[in-house]
């Protein structure tokens, strides 16, 4: 077992609900941890920066309020999603709403810094640091990160190459705190095979795209109903680092989704577009390869229990059928 922190014990379900840029925001977030599940959000996606206070008191007052009406099965914790690369002009002071609040779980992306994981340590937060790579992994646990999320091949957004299988391998050789599995996740049994793979929670974001709470357009959420993995590119067009879209939306923009240049790595933009390039997000939709498995929009709530039925008879028929694996 993996030495998890207080406030990843005790959730439904083993998942982490992904921060969706521009489309997560406080509904979202609030429903997800009624659930069970930890509910996270960019705190780029307040916009302006003031409202990332609105929008914190908002989720810590009302999941407070819940707990108090429902003692016996409180709500899971909320991440907070920091990108900590240079480009990022909001940190010190997303950071300083984030100690204000004492949100209980930071996510950080895009670079490890000793300075921001120490100021989340200073009131009891918890850090986990996206990454890519085993080399990435231990850079990240060096400067101070409580556990990490492996974003393998096939998840939403900016995501790494690597097969889950190897990634959560090599850094489960050295590191036995949190892990979370990121990469084309979407159902329960995909859930319990990242548990089984020596992950400790399966790492969720594009299934949440297509739910009611999720701040994305009617047509984005049926193009994850309507999608599959061949409706997915890989491409390090539209921000300078790689990542998976939806091939419709590139479309939409007058581009061939089987033809994309690349980009330059050094200038790399997190808010969008950049000049006459499509804006990615808002005009680029990105998304995992797991969306074959979302087959309606839905509520989080809803999703949740969906993922939760599955995952418990995925354990069922392990248990029951311990012999089809044997013959497998």
């Amino acid at each position: 077992m993996s030495k998890l922190p207080r406030a990843l014990q005790n959730l439904s379900l083993p998942v982490i609900g992904s921060p969706l840029f521009i489309i997560s925001n406080p509904k979202l977030v609030i429903e997800q941890c009624k659930a069970g599940i930890v509910g996270s959000m960019p705190a780029l996606n307040a916009r302006p920066a003031a409202q990332l206070d609105d929008w914190l008191h908002e989720i810590t007052e009302t999941l407070a309020a819940y707990n108090r009406a429902n003692p016996d099965r409180p709500a899971a914790p909320f991440a907070i999603n920091q990108i900590v690369h240079k480009s990022n002009d909001r940190l010190e002071h997303d950071m300083q709403m984030v100690v204000k609040y004492k949100v209980p779980i930071i996510i950080t992306s895009l670079g490890a810094r000793v300075d921001v994981n120490e100021a989340i340590h200073s009131y009891g937060g918890v850090v986990l640091h996206d990454i890519i790579n085993n080399t990435f992994a231990h850079k990240a646990i060096e400067k101070g990160a409580d556990g990490l999320i492996a974003v393998a091949a096939g998840a939403g957004g900016h995501a790494g190459i690597k097969s889950p299988f190897a990634l959560v391998q090599e850094i489960r050789q050295w590191f036995d705190g949190p892990i979370a599995l990121s990469g084309a996740i979407a159902n329960g049994g995909a859930v319990l095979a990242a548990q089984a793979m020596g992950a400790d929670f399966a790492y969720i974001g594009s299934a949440f795209i297509a739910t009611h709470e999720a701040r994305a357009s009617e047509e984005y959420k049926h193009a994850i109903v309507e999608g599959s993995s061949d409706d997915i590119v890989y491409s390090s067009l539209f921000t300078g680092v790689h990542g998976n879209y939806l091939k419709k939306s590139v479309r939409a923009v007058g581009l061939d989704p089987d033809n994309l240049p690349e980009s330059d790595p050094t200038k790399m933009n997190f808010g969008g577009g950049e000049g006459s390039k499509p804006k990615a997000w808002k005009e680029i939709w990105g998304s995992g390869q797991g969306i074959g498995a979302v087959t309606e929009v839905t509520s989080a709530a809803a999703l949740v229990a969906r993922l939760k039925r599955e995952y418990e008879a995925a354990r069922t028929r392990l248990l029951r059928e311990p012999q089809a694996l044997v013959a497998a």
